[in-house]
């Protein structure tokens, strides 16, 4: 089994801490390779950002495709940037990780809460419960209010305010549960469930072993209705390139 995660910001040692992550987590036969898109945000913490990054997502998605053998996928940012479009463009199961983590949080505790990077971003997190159904699950989404890469320049001080959001978390929202809101934690969800004492949900793990149930399963992503195949036709421009692109491409 064959999966791959793609960051969808172009940020090399952040896919590496990535990467990291879920390969420590694979099961017995799973390889676990990582990619991030050749241009784009460093680091995605707007719409605009993540617009930008989920053309990087598809392009990255198209390049699986054409090196043949890729099982499943999982877009590792909390935001599941072009998770839908990525999801057309292949047979095999596209995970993203905010989708994945809301799915594991509710099997362990009736509610949980959010722990993200910034408030801006949390805004993003809410339309994806609304959108996702989870939104009855979720209690509050806190903010530690640090850059996305402070988790990589800072990381000291990016997990003390991360720690003690959890804590407020735990102590003020009635939850049993958190859900980390950013694939740059990927690489503390031991830590900070020590420091807290409620599970904590990261969510490219959590798409990680999801994905491993998929693809055991022998379940791909339908190719009926509006995840069918794009429908070839012209691209102009910076995307000429993507004109009549036929899909799916044969190793």
């Amino acid at each position: 089994m064959h999966i791959r995660i793609i960051n969808p910001n172009t940020t090399a040692s952040m896919t590496a801490a990535i990467h990291q992550a879920a390969q420590q987590h694979a099961g017995p036969g799973t390889t676990v390779s990582a990619s991030q898109p050749d241009a784009g945000p460093v680091s995605i913490e707007s719409h605009f950002d993540e617009v930008i990054s989920a053309v990087g997502v598809a392009e990255e998605v198209l390049k699986g495709e054409r090196e043949g053998g890729i099982d499943a996928y999982i877009v590792a940012c909390f935001g599941d940037p072009g998770l839908l479009a990525a999801r057309e463009l292949t047979s095999a199961p596209v995970i993203g990780i905010a989708e994945a983590a809301f799915h594991l949080a509710t099997l362990v505790s009736t509610r949980f809460s959010i722990v993200t990077t910034l408030g801006r971003t949390g805004i993003i997190a809410e339309h994806l419960l609304q959108q996702y159904g989870f939104s009855h699950h979720c209690r509050r989404i806190r903010a530690a209010e640090i850059p996305v890469l402070d988790l990589e320049h800072h990381p000291d001080a990016a997990f003390k305010r991360i720690v003690e959001e959890c804590c407020h978390a735990r102590d003020e929202d009635g939850i049993g549960a958190i859900v980390l809101g950013c694939g740059g934690m990927a690489n503390l969800t031991q830590q900070i469930s020590r420091e807290v004492g409620l599970p904590v949900v990261e969510g490219v793990t959590a798409a990680l072993k999801l994905a491993e149930s998929l693809v055991s399963l022998g379940l791909h992503t339908s190719k009926y209705g509006d995840l069918a195949y794009p429908r070839p036709k012209a691209f102009t421009g910076k995307f000429s390139e993507l004109s009549d692109l036929a899909l799916p491409f044969k190793s």
